[in-house]
């Protein structure tokens, strides 16, 4: 029961690997998102044919959250911040 867990959740931490799958009607009044997902999905109206999209479907979820993470920009930056300070300690370790 996906729906009924997420409509209970104050938290969101959303890494399924599939576009849009927890649709923005499950998320709780208030509740934090964190879309951990990046996914492509085919846009004829972009020039790449494509675009960039979460496993949160963004704009219906915006609309319940207190706060969420944009896709992409969101944790990606975070992501890639702490595998550089990772490998930086592994090298001053080794």
């Amino acid at each position: 029961d996906v729906p009924g867990v997420v409509g209970r959740a104050d938290i969101v931490v959303a890494a399924v690997g599939r576009a849009e799958m927890i649709k923005g009607s499950w998320i709780k009044e208030g509740a934090v998102v964190i879309d951990v997902g990046i996914n492509s999905v085919d846009d004829a109206t972009k020039k790449r044919g494509y675009r960039l999209v979460g496993d949160v479907e963004y704009d219906a979820a915006k609309e319940r959250a207190g706060m969420i993470t944009p896709v992409p920009g969101g944790v990606g930056p975070m992501t890639i911040a702490m595998l550089l300070r990772n490998t930086l300690n592994s090298c001053k370790r080794s």
